[in-house]
């Protein structure tokens, strides 16, 4: 049996949110890193963080969502990484933006529990 885990790295301002997020996923067999902000995460990943999953939030102060999923891209960061945008913005706008970045999911925050993220997740790491 495979016994490594998966990582993953959640990117969320919300304290409640991104502590029930890194629970959740530790029960399910993940191995968690937590940012609270896209600059904290950005340095992360600069400094050598690998996740296989990236939940990301939209809305953060200093660098949203969007801007630290365009810098990923743009400098080639973590090409392998399966990024899942997870935001309560939910316009066509948003979605579109999202797809054009490349992410592998876009959940509204609010539609889905965090057993339904967990199973994206999983989902998505799936069609490597």
């Amino acid at each position: 049996m495979d016994n490594t885990k998966h990582k993953i790295l959640i990117i969320d301002d919300d304290e409640f949110l991104l502590d029930m997020y890194a629970v959740k996923f530790k029960e399910e067999g993940f191995e968690v890193d937590i940012a609270r902000e896209g600059k904290e995460a950005l340095n992360k990943i600069k400094e050598g963080a690998s996740p296989e999953v990236v939940l990301l939030d939209i809305v953060m102060p200093g660098m949203d969502g969007f801007e630290l999923l365009e810098t990923i891209r743009k400098e080639k960061l973590i090409p392998t990484s399966k990024i899942i945008m997870l935001s309560n913005l939910g316009q066509k706008e948003h979605l579109d933006k999202g797809k054009s970045l490349g992410v592998a999911g876009y959940m509204i925050k609010a539609y889905f529990t965090p057993s339904e993220v967990v199973k994206k997740a999983n989902e998505v790491l799936l069609k490597k």
